[in-house]
């Protein structure tokens, strides 16, 4: 009797990387109504990704986007959401998975009104990079929840689902905003995501588990490391986004995109010359550079 112990309690750690330690069943039914929560809440989050495309158009003319930043409102939540999911994914190990996907089901929601109510540019791509950013915090969030709520055979149809919802997000994205951009204007292509945002956070309040945060939450996140990712990856967009119309173009006089083998020299249609080769003035010519050809301010009539 003496050496009979009994179970060994099971520590917050070893919940997280074990979700079986808990000795939850594989025959234990799960309600597939969180499935469908968490399924919805993805979904929103891979259709914005494709869903506004087909209204850019009618966005440019609305808000009379300058040349050249149209495509942020594209760029700025796919900068967002990718550079900022691996935090949102650290953050729901150490403040709670639980409350980390209601902020970011919040974060997104609110920014998804601020999208469809944005009275100027400016407002647009600001709000559509709290969009990317709820993305970040839901995503990863969403995923550990499934793994560590379902067992068996219901994970695995869980993450087959999860995995369907991806690419039926970005195939629907595309007819959704033509169908609401056409029969409700481009606004409601963002404004459709407050009522399911708020209807799914309502059922997540009642059916996401707890989850036990830990202590020191800011000093376990890497904020520094997180911001340089940001801005590295938005100066290598910015700068190539800003130097593309200064290196292709399709009028004489501009400059086309530079390749590698040189220029062909003493060519009877070429129009400029520098470090002894001759250079091509319009990209109607055959592309034929070399880095002595790189710069368009060496190019008469460029």
């Amino acid at each position: 009797m003496h050496g009979m112990r009994g179970p060994r309690p099971v520590t917050t750690t070893e919940a997280d990387q074990n979700p079986t330690a808990l000795g939850t069943p594989d025959r234990e039914r799960r309600p597939l109504l969180l499935m469908v929560v968490l399924c919805v809440a993805q979904f929103m989050v891979i259709l914005d990704a494709t869903v506004v495309n087909v209204a850019l158009p009618s966005i440019a003319r609305s808000l009379s986007f300058p040349a050249g930043g149209l495509q942020w409102v594209v760029t700025a939540y796919v900068l967002a959401s990718g550079s900022l999911v691996l935090l949102g994914g650290r953050a729901a190990d150490v403040a709670g998975r639980r409350r980390i996907f209601l902020a970011g089901l919040a974060l997104f929601t609110a920014a998804s009104l601020a999208s469809g109510i944005a009275p100027a540019a400016g407002a647009l791509i600001a709000a559509r990079a709290g969009q990317g950013l709820g993305a970040a915090l839901l995503t990863p969030a969403a995923l550990s929840i499934i793994t560590t709520s379902y067992a068996g055979a219901q994970r695995a149809t869980a993450l087959g689902v999860w995995g369907a919802i991806g690419g039926a997000g970005a195939a629907v994205g595309v007819l959704a905003g033509g169908i609401l951009t056409t029969w409700l204007g481009w606004r409601s292509v963002f404004l459709v995501n407050v009522p399911v945002g708020v209807v799914a956070g309502l059922l997540s309040l009642h059916l996401v588990p707890q989850h036990r945060p830990r202590r020191r939450f800011v000093r376990e996140l890497d904020l520094p490391g997180a911001a340089l990712a940001v801005a590295g990856l938005v100066m290598l967009a910015y700068t190539l986004a800003g130097a593309l119309p200064h290196t292709v173009g399709d009028r004489p006089g501009r400059c086309c995109w530079p390749w590698p083998w040189p220029c062909w020299p003493d060519s009877p249609r070429s129009s400029g010359r520098r470090g002894g080769r001759w250079c091509p003035r319009s990209c109607g010519e055959p592309a034929r550079w070399s880095p002595a050809c790189w710069s368009c301010s060496a190019l008469p009539g460029s």
